[in-house]
């Protein structure tokens, strides 16, 4: 009986594998591996590096008005502006995450952001409510126009990038609606 336990497990433990065994580089296709795979090229890095420049404004735009609005209904105002701030902030990380793993170089450095972005500059000290909604839905607005000049030519060179700015799109359109409708009045 020794015997045969001892058979069954020497079999158990030479049975061949059947499965490729593991090289030391992966045989993958450019597509498939992006450390030595698929490249942005110039124009999909400046594109994304464009829409980039443009969150992290409109975060830190955010911040500002966040910080110097006043008037009515400022609890609302200063709240929904959180969540634009983390919308900006968490996008933003999503473009340039996209962008290394693209092996382009994002480039969010403030002398950057400023030099580059399409938003206005943001005015200093305290704006009432119903400005700051006209101010965020501007800058908003001129986001998702980035994305929207941008998207065309993402698309065609890397489906997945365009997916990103698909995500933001939506979301911003839909935080502009919201905000821009608290100073609106009703169509009749």
């Amino acid at each position: 009986m020794a015997d045969t336990a001892t058979k069954k497990s020497s079999t158990a433990t030479t049975t061949k594998n059947r499965r490729r065994p593991a090289k030391n580089g992966a045989m993958l296709t450019n597509e498939q591996n992006a450390e030595n795979g698929f490249r942005a090229s110039e124009k999909l890095s400046d594109n994304l590096q464009r829409v980039l420049v443009d969150l992290i404004e409109l975060a830190s735009q955010g911040k500002q008005a966040h910080w110097n609005v006043v008037g009515k209904n400022f609890r609302d105002t200063h709240l929904q502006l959180d969540e634009i701030i983390e919308a900006a902030r968490n996008f933003s990380d999503t473009v340039a995450e996209r962008m290394r793993a693209l092996h382009a170089l994002p480039d969010g450095r403030s002398d950057t952001v400023a030099e580059t972005t399409t938003l206005p500059e943001f005015p200093q000290g305290e704006i009432d409510t119903a400005e700051v909604v006209d101010l965020v839905t501007e800058r908003l607005e001129a986001t998702i126009g980035t994305c929207r000049e941008v998207h065309d030519d993402v698309d065609e060179e890397d489906p997945t990038s365009a997916d990103i700015l698909h995500a933001i799109l939506e979301a911003l359109e839909q935080l502009a609606w919201m905000v821009s409708a608290e100073n609106r009045t009703p169509v009749r």
